[in-house]
């Protein structure tokens, strides 16, 4: 197979704000387990435990943005997970913890909004697009949160509504002589708390990754609503693979389901009012003292064990119905997350890392047609990028175009 080399320039990012990260000793960017990356069209993010950069590339003057998150000396906090997630002409930071909490930065270093999720350590943020129905072809943004054992998932359109609220109040402030400074305690309670849905998937073990892969139909003895489900895959130790079927309703139970619409709603009134007498010399609670959000129904489908293999990574495709899983054992495992069967392995690529993207396939319809033509959606084929460093390559799977695979050394 011969070498290709296939480099386009797209800038510089070197500044002084990438010392805060260790840049100019060897290995810095690639050896460093605390960095963490997140890649914009046309910026990156880097964070390490209490630090994160941002810059750009697009032009000389882009952004040079260094933000010192506040985080809790008492729990010894840091920052575990970095993402960035856009919304027309608003484009964020989210920043994870060890504590569970969820920090928005806008690109002038501000903190926009901080909630908790759950007390434990945030593994992963995932953004993607996603359908809001199966019978239509509606869409938007979900925030995925991956925790050991635990995955929650925040609407993107709540986001959205919290994030233009925050840009309407910071473009009136900007004319207000004397605008209101808010704590940092204000800011998770300035826009309320984000609604999100929260389930355990432990039951084979702790996950090292996780996914929501999109909604699926409900089970058949289950009780028809208008309730979404959604399939979450994890990977990890125990179990290589797992799925779960996660319900919006917290209800566990048939049972349970039943009696929450026969039981009176006078006996809702009655409970309420008594929790205002009894309550109501008490002040409220602060907010480092609130109890985390019950946990969702999460009905395990399948697992797949195969000792002494365990999973590692988890890749979701732009869709969601692919994913592409790497092991301890040096292999890749293609994933199809709606049949929940594996149709294709590789071996040999340990410590790998995987991206799915989309190429342009139909290079030569377009060069034929008229001087102007816009590729749509069928000119265009999903591809896998496997980085096998062992091997000091880069391959490119398509999966349409007879498997066919390039290599970049």
């Amino acid at each position: 197979m011969s070498k290709r080399a296939h480099t386009t320039e797209l800038g510089s990012i070197a500044c002084e704000e990438l010392g805060e990260l260790g840049a100019g000793k060897e290995g810095w960017l690639v050896d460093n387990p605390s960095l963490l990356c997140a890649l914009d069209t046309h910026s990156l993010a880097l964070a390490n435990r209490s630090v994160i950069v941002v810059l750009g590339w697009a032009e000389p003057d882009s952004t040079r943005l260094k933000i010192r998150p506040e985080l809790s000396p008492i729990s010894a906090e840091f920052v575990t997970a970095i993402e960035w997630l856009v919304f027309d002409e608003i484009r964020v930071v989210v920043a994870g913890t060890s504590s569970g909490s969820l920090l928005f930065f806008s690109l002038a270093g501000d903190l926009i909004h901080k909630q908790m999720v759950y007390p434990a350590r945030i593994i992963r943020l995932r953004v993607r697009g996603t359908k809001r129905d199966l019978s239509h072809e509606t869409s938007s943004e979900e925030v995925c949160v991956v925790m050991p054992g635990i995955v929650a998932r925040f609407d993107g359109s709540d986001i959205q509504n919290m994030l233009h609220q925050w840009f309407q109040e910071t473009r009136s402030q900007f004319w207000d002589p004397n605008p209101r400074k808010r704590s940092s305690d204000d800011f998770g309670r300035s826009y309320g708390k984000l609604p999100y849905q929260l389930w355990s998937v432990s039951k084979y073990g702790t996950c090292a990754d996780a996914a929501i892969t999109g909604i699926m139909p409900p089970p058949l003895m289950e009780i028809q609503s208008n309730e979404h489900y959604y399939c979450g895959i994890t990977v990890g130790e125990d179990a290589v693979i797992s799925a779960f079927r996660l319900s919006e309703d917290k209800n566990r139970s048939l049972v349970g389901a039943i009696l929450s619409k026969v039981v009176p709603a006078t006996f809702s009134t009655i409970a309420s009012l008594s929790k205002m007498i009894w309550r109501s010399d008490q002040t409220s609670p602060r907010k480092s003292d609130e109890k985390p959000q019950p946990f969702a129904r999460a009905s395990p489908l399948t697992c797949l064990k195969d000792f002494p293999r365990k999973g590692e990574k988890l890749t979701l495709s732009p869709s969601g119905t692919l994913a592409a899983i790497t092991d301890s054992l040096g292999r890749i495992l293609l994933l199809d997350t709606q049949a929940l069967v594996i149709v294709r392995l590789w071996k040999g690529y340990r410590d790998a890392s995987c991206l799915f993207m989309e190429m342009l396939a139909k290079k030569d319809t377009a060069a034929s047609g008229s001087s102007y033509y816009e590729p749509t959606k069928s000119d265009y084929c999903l591809c896998l990028a496997i980085h096998a460093p062992r091997k000091g390559i880069v391959e490119v799977v398509s999966f349409t175009l007879s498997s066919e695979i390039l290599s970049f050394f």
